[in-house]
């Protein structure tokens, strides 16, 4: 499960090669904003479009499903809401990622395993860290944070089900 976390949908947008699910992630704008650049790539994607915070915009435009950050909705709340569709949490602590686990999340996403420019003052966990996470649950873990394509076959040793990046491929 490799994983390309775009920021926008805009029309030059181009997907990594490598990608097996968007997340649109666009924290600066408003929700009717928000919820067009989503209509928008859920039409044009081929491949499955998780929307970041906002269960209501995911539901709207038929969206996959969505990511819930560590202190967003509850995943079991969101699941009421969403039922069968895909819940990611994205997650910071081992201890964090069993609660996403317990309470009904498809998988999660740890980090910042690297230094991240998007996340400056967040502490990097480490490889250390992925690999105590991916080995403790038994649901999907994705690296994220200062991952570069040099440092995939490093999260795949680690046990990461996949990575994310976040970035606008144009």
């Amino acid at each position: 499960m490799a994983m390309a976390v775009v920021a926008s949908a805009d029309a030059g947008l181009r997907v990594a090669p490598r990608a097996t699910i968007l997340q649109l992630r666009a924290p600066e704008l408003g929700a009717g904003a928000f919820e067009i650049q989503a209509r928008a790539l859920v039409r044009s994607s081929t491949l499955p479009v998780l929307i970041s915070s906002r269960c209501d915009v995911a539901l709207a435009v038929s969206a996959s499903g969505v990511n819930l950050p560590e202190r967003d909705v509850a995943v079991r709340d969101a699941r009421m809401i969403l039922g069968d569709l895909i819940i990611g949490r994205s997650v910071h602590t081992l201890r964090a990622g069993l609660e996403a686990e317990r309470d009904g999340a498809d998988f999660v996403i740890f980090g910042p395993v690297w230094p991240s420019p998007t996340h400056p003052a967040g502490q990097a966990a480490g490889l250390t860290a992925l690999a105590e996470i991916s080995r403790e649950l038994n649901i999907p873990v994705v690296a994220i944070g200062g991952v570069t394509a040099l440092r995939i076959a490093e999260c795949n040793a680690a046990g990461a089900a996949g990575y994310a990046a976040i970035g606008l491929y144009r």
